[in-house]
Order: C-alpha cells, then sequence, then structure tokens
C-alpha cells in the first residue's frame, strides 16, 4: 500500500472518528429534551438509556461475523450514516414508539460502527509501524467537545430537537460519505492467522480477559465523570449550578489534549509505561475529587482524571491488535464489548454506593477500579499470541 493511500486512510478514519463524536455527544447532552418531548418519566429514562449499550455490545458481537465476509470498512461506511438518521429519528419523532426504535437502530450502529472503526485504526497501525491510535480518539473527542457546544447552543435558543440535530447532519453526513471513499486498511486485520485456524476461533479468551477488565475498568471511570460530575460539584462540594456544567467541559478538553499527545509517549517510552502512568494520574484524580475542600479542588481532580483516563482506552484497542495480529477483527470486536459493559455499570454503581453510603466514598471505587489496571499492564506488550499448533502469526510492528 502507498504512503499516500495510507494517508488519506487515516485522515478519513480521523474523520469518522470526529463525527461519531459529535454524533454521540448530541444525543447525551440533550437527553432532557429528548425526555420532555417523548414525556418518558424518570422510572422508564433508565431503561431507554441502558438499550443503548445492551444493543450496541449486542450489534458489537455479530459485526465480529460480518467481517468474516466483508471488510470493517464497508461496514464503518453503511454504519456511520445510519447513526446519524437514527440521532435525527431521536429528533423527529413525536411518539413513544418511535423513540424507542430510533435509539434502537442508534443503539444498533453505533455498536456496528465503534467496533469497525477500531478494527480499521488497529489495521492502520500495524500498517504505520507506530502508535496512531491515540490521535484517532483525539478526533473523537475534539467532536464530543464540537457536539456538546452545538447541544449547548440550541438549548440556549431553545431550538427543537430536529432543529439542532439537522445542521449537524446535513454537514457531516456528506463528508463522512465522501471521506468513507479513502477508507483504507494495513495488513489485512481479517486474514486467517498464519497456521490457517478460522479467525473466530483464534482469539482465546482467558487472554483477552486482562484487556476486557482493563476496557470496563476504564469505562466505569468515564462514565462516573459523565453522569456525576455535575451533581457531585453542586451537592458535594458545594459549586454553583452554573460551575457545576463545568466539570465534564474540562475532562473532555484534557481528554482531547492527552490523546493529541499520548501517540508521542508511547512511541518514546512504550505502551505500558504510558498505561501506567495514565492509571496513577487516573487514580490520584478520583482520590482529589473523593477528598477535595471545595468546588475548585475537585475541578483539578477532574482535570487529572480526564489527562489519566484518556490513554487507556485507545491503548487497549491497540494492545488488542498486537496481541492478536492475525485476528485483530475479533479482537477488537469481543474487546468493544466491554466499553458498555463498563458504561452500563459506572454510573448505577457510583449512584447506589452514593445513595447507600457518601458520594465522597463511592469514589473511591472508579479510583481502585482504574488502580487495577496496573496488575495488567504487561498484557499491553505483550507478544502475539501463540496458538494450539504451535505456529505464531505474523508480528505486528512496534508500537512501543
Amino acid at each position: 500500500m502507498t504512503d499516500a493511500r495510507l494517508r488519506y486512510g487515516r485522515a478519513s478514519l480521523a474523520l469518522s472518528f470526529l463525527v461519531q463524536g459529535v454524533t454521540f455527544a448530541l444525543l447525551v447532552t440533550r437527553i432532557p429534551a429528548v425526555q420532555d418531548r417523548y414525556g418518558i418519566s424518570d422510572g422508564l429514562l433508565p431503561a431507554f438509556l441502558a438499550a443503548v449499550p445492551v444493543l450496541a455490545g449486542a450489534a458489537s458481537v455479530v459485526t465480529e461475523k460480518v467481517v468474516a465476509r466483508v471488510r470493517p470498512g464497508v461496514v464503518l461506511r453503511w454504519a456511520q450514516p445510519v447513526v446519524m438518521l437514527a440521532l435525527l429519528g431521536v429528533g423527529a419523532g413525536t411518539e413513544l414508539w418511535q423513540a424507542a426504535v430510533a435509539l434502537g437502530v442508534f443503539g444498533l450502529a453505533v455498536g456496528a460502527l465503534d467496533a469497525s472503526m477500531n478494527m480499521v485504526g488497529v489495521s492502520l497501525q500495524r500498517a504505520y509501524g507506530r502508535s496512531i491510535m491515540l490521535g484517532f480518539h483525539a478526533a473523537y473527542s475534539l467532536g464530543g467537545i464540537a457536539g456538546a457546544s452545538m447541544a449547548w447552543a440550541g438549548a440556549h435558543w431553545d431550538l427543537s430537537l430536529l432543529l439542532s440535530y439537522l445542521p449537524a447532519v446535513a454537514v457531516l453526513l456528506p463528508a463522512a460519505l465522501v471521506g468513507s471513499r479513502w477508507y483504507a486498511e494495513g495488513q489485512a486485520a481479517g486474514a486467517r492467522a498464519a497456521d490457517g485456524q478460522e479467525r473466530g476461533g483464534s482469539v482465546p479468551f482467558r487472554l483477552l480477559l486482562p484487556l476486557c477488565l482493563v476496557m470496563s475498568f476504564a469505562y466505569i471511570g468515564d462514565s462516573t465523570v459523565s453522569n456525576w460530575s455535575a451533581k457531585y460539584l453542586q451537592d458535594v462540594l458545594g459549586g454553583s449550578e452554573q460551575l457545576a456544567t463545568v466539570p465534564y467541559n474540562v475532562y473532555m478538553v484534557t481528554t482531547l489534549l492527552g490523546r493529541a499527545v499520548g501517540d508521542l509517549g508511547v512511541r518514546r517510552f512504550g505502551a505500558i509505561a504510558v498505561v501506567r502512568g495514565g492509571s496513577v494520574l487516573a487514580a490520584v484524580g478520583f482520590a482529589g475529587v473523593a477528598v477535595a475542600p471545595g468546588a475548585w479542588w475537585g475541578m483539578l481532580g477532574f482535570t487529572l482524571l480526564g489527562l489519566g483516563l484518556c490513554v487507556i482506552v485507545p491503548q487497549t484497542f491497540a494492545a488488542a491488535g498486537r496481541m492478536f495480529p492475525g485476528a485483530s477483527d475479533v479482537a477488537v470486536a469481543r474487546l468493544n464489548v466491554f466499553n458498555y459493559v463498563g458504561f452500563l455499570v459506572g454510573s448505577p454503581l457510583v449512584g447506589a454506593l452514593g445513595d447507600a453510603w457518601s458520594y465522597r466514598g463511592a469514589m473511591l471505587v472508579p479510583m481502585v477500579l482504574v488502580l487495577a489496571t496496573l496488575v495488567y499492564a504487561r498484557s499491553f506488550g505483550a507478544e502475539p499470541a501463540r496458538y494450539g499448533g504451535g505456529h505464531e502469526p505474523a508480528r505486528a510492528a512496534d508500537v512501543g
């Protein structure tokens, strides 16, 4: 594959990550408006919200089977428009069943999209021979900031959901379709392992399990910030209502900054060192939030959290690709399921502990889980897995 083809492929994939960041932020930051539009009760809302990651996890499993027949770039090319059209469906409906259908389609398409995006990213990183995964996720963070800003503008100007969503979709959907012409993959991520085994049988779960746990721990931490930072700053630390909106924005900005420079850190110090450093920094952030005497100290804790957590998820996908170079699509699809497991567990876990004990104490739980990543850090520098026949797939490019 030519260098120009790789550069175009890298740019087009970064655009897809950015578009997905915008789309997802537009949905999650306007959940209250969605609830009001469809008259969803407080008791029913958690079921609606939980259905999205559950369906996304199921779609990720199905994507593992689909990419046995078509390349991940093909799945990505068609999944992304469906996600964006489903977002419009959420904004355009008037009946509860319409919201359920639109959110269901959104969840299914997001699962396929997340899995295929990271499959293509892992494959491109292998072709480049150096760490580039954090750059793709930095584009996602940038999109998230842009999407949240658009959602704020829509709420500020009291726009309907459809009018809030339509400009972004009208611009980004054609851009994503045009960009998809240049999707590229490196060494065939969908190829069979060198020993001839089928891809579906070449990823022993016991070898992938440490990375699955790390993925869950990271998303438990992320969902804690997403769902509880505003309430924590206002109710526990005594911040104003306006100040309470700031921690998540700060978290997103520091996530962007950390990912923007993270690939350089991986190239210089190696993936293991970067993941260890990120885990410790995130744990210090959670500890700081738990003991903060006031709102501004809490803000500092959330800042550290963004800088620490941001490197873990992209490197977890990259590690799966290195561990199973002949079956990276399968490994990424299975690993991606634990993204949604962490998202589902994190928010209810912190809420239950906060109600039963204290929200300060609840912040110590994700702190401990993030620190547990240190136990599995060696998996981020693992050699390609050996298979039952005693043959080893061709070694992936060294990313460290």
